[in-house]
């Protein structure tokens, strides 16, 4: 075998190691999920007052699943998920800038949608209609 084709190989073999170790640092970096029952809490606030407070029993994985199983939440589907427009029958108003902000329980924005945002046992979320 001449020294080109050994070259070749070699970096065909190291160009698969990196691919096998970026897909599993990508599936490491997947939301993990808690199976089975679990108990959260869900505030819902308007004008900074909580206009709702819910105890929710399910089984669902993701926060979209515990909320469209207690109808609290309606939207549209978009290529990232569901964009909730409705919360508890109230719409946010477009014309005033309105929209659904999740957080979690201590006020923070969540960085995923309704759809991946994964719970577990215990968990608190807030529902904040915002102006933006």
């Amino acid at each position: 075998m001449n020294k080109n084709k050994k070259v070749l190989i070699i970096a065909a073999v190291v160009l698969l190691v990196i691919a096998a170790v970026l897909l599993i640092v990508d599936r490491n970096r997947q939301p993990q999920t808690e199976q089975g029952a679990k108990t959260i809490s869900v505030a819902v606030i308007m004008d900074g007052e909580t206009t709702r407070e819910l105890t929710i029993h399910t089984d669902a994985e993701f926060l979209r699943g515990a909320l469209e199983q207690e109808n609290l939440i309606e939207g549209t589907e978009s290529e990232y998920g569901l964009y909730v427009t409705t919360v508890d029958g109230i719409a946010a108003d477009d014309a005033k800038r309105q929209w659904w902000c999740f957080n979690d329980g201590e006020g923070n924005m969540l960085n995923s949608g309704v759809d991946t945002t994964p719970i577990a046992d215990g968990d608190a979320f807030q529902i904040v209609l915002s102006t933006y």
